[in-house]
């Protein structure tokens, strides 16, 4: 007796219907390319205008490395006389994360406005009783694209920005995490290196523009008034515009970013990031930017290093071609360097919560703040210099003969990148 094609009508709904949301959630990726002979630092406003942004001139900064950054971090929080709002992917139970949550309870108990929100998926061992805490205090606290039929077709899609602002005239932004693993001095594996900056002046309007996409796409709720859009006198020099928009069909701002950054290099290009993926049009691009004479470094933790052995191989793959290029590759065994930053010519400065991937670039929601400020990018050059200084230099030669069964997971893994 035959089999009646009916059998197969469910397999086949549900064939048509992954096809149909992947089509509607994919970004368009056309290959990016760009001719121009101006320096980056007579280019804000058109990297602003590219990346859908404005760039603000009269503001001051603050970096912090490791975990001294949450010394600062708790000190702005208990600062706060009207609203904090705190927006971070990863927050694992803990010292750490105990810490904050008593800082936030702490200020949602005297009436001030306390909204945070945490991805679904990096916070989901944040512990309950962390949680209940916080919201028993008065904080508003919402997870971000949680599991469930409505967010079907988002779910590959993370709240993958760390950035907290107070009243509205106070900004924090970097890679920092609230896990223990942050805190310390990146002295061994189990104390991880970060920077982040403390932000004053009229940025921070964008910072707060930024973290109200999520908290209104997540709970309809829209803030305004001086408590949170306070007016903001110029506070020092740095002319800084936030790339976080991800328009639904186009390229989205963080990707245009780096690759316009990268393009417009003519004296070197040093980057530190845990995550260094590049797609072939960024390895054409930097390849292109060694033979205008740029000094092109890399800097990322080794598979030893990181946190996630299986990215670093994915990055190995393209590792031979970036080498051929005249790209210099460091990796540091130590402990995972998760600062995601990138300095161009000595002047201009990308740092935020962006990995160099296209899961980043493409699927995540992220904030990277562009910065033209010498005195930053040189102080991000001295990190680089210091972290580089204990790292192994890939060698090519050496690269090309390593093990095959090295080969084959690098290849393997590559193919599933954007999922890691």
């Amino acid at each position: 007796m035959s089999e009646s094609p009916w059998v197969w009508l469910p397999l086949l709904v549900i064939v048509v219907l992954v096809l149909f949301i992947w089509s509607l959630k994919r970004v368009r990726a056309p290959i990016l390319k760009i001719e121009c002979d101006y320096p980056i630092d007579e280019l804000t406003g058109s990297l602003a205008g590219l990346t859908l942004g404005t760039p603000i001139s009269g503001n001051s900064w603050e970096l912090f490395e490791n975990g001294a950054f949450f010394d600062a971090l708790i000190e702005g929080i208990r600062s706060a006389k009207y609203s904090v709002h705190f927006e971070t992917f990863l927050w694992k139970e803990g010292a750490l994360g105990s810490r904050v949550a008593d800082a936030l309870s702490a200020q949602a108990r005297t009436g001030k406005q306390v909204r945070v929100m945490l991805d679904a998926t990096g916070s989901k061992a944040i512990g309950k009783n962390v949680v209940e805490e916080m919201r028993k205090a008065g904080c508003k606290v919402k997870f971000f694209h949680k599991r469930g039929l409505r967010n079907l077709g988002v779910l590959n899609d993370r709240d993958h920005r760390k950035q907290v602002i107070i009243d509205g005239r106070e900004a924090y932004v970097g890679g920092h995490c609230i896990v223990d693993d942050w805190l310390g001095d990146a002295e061994d594996h189990k104390h991880f290196s970060d920077v982040s900056l403390r932000l004053r002046g009229p940025i921070v309007h964008s910072i707060q523009g930024c973290f109200s996409e999520n908290w209104g796409g997540e709970t309809g709720e829209l803030f305004v008034g001086e408590d949170v859009f306070p007016k903001l006198e110029p506070t020092g020099d740095a002319e800084i515009h936030a790339v976080f928009l991800k328009p639904q069909g186009s390229t989205p701002a963080v990707k245009i970013l780096h690759h316009t950054a990268i393009c417009l290099a003519r004296k070197k290009i040093w980057i530190q990031n845990p995550y260094f993926i590049p797609e072939p049009e960024a390895i054409d691009a930097f390849g292109d930017a060694v033979r205008r004479g740029c000094d092109v470094r890399v800097l990322m933790p080794s598979t030893q290093g990181s946190d996630n052995p299986m990215v670093q191989h994915a990055g190995h793959r393209n590792f031979e071609k970036l080498l051929e290029n005249g790209v210099r590759l460091f990796e540091y065994p130590h402990t995972l360097l998760h600062q995601k930053i990138m300095t161009i010519d000595g002047v201009w400065s990308a740092i935020g919560s962006s990995n160099f991937d296209d899961r980043s670039f493409e699927t995540n929601d992220e904030i990277t703040l562009a910065v033209k400020d010498a005195e930053l990018a040189k102080r991000l050059d001295a990190i680089f210099e210091k972290y580089v200084a204990r790292a192994t230099e890939i060698e090519l030669e050496k690269w090309r003969h390593r093990g095959a069964w090295h080969k084959l997971k690098d290849n393997a893994v590559y193919v599933i990148n954007e999922f890691l």
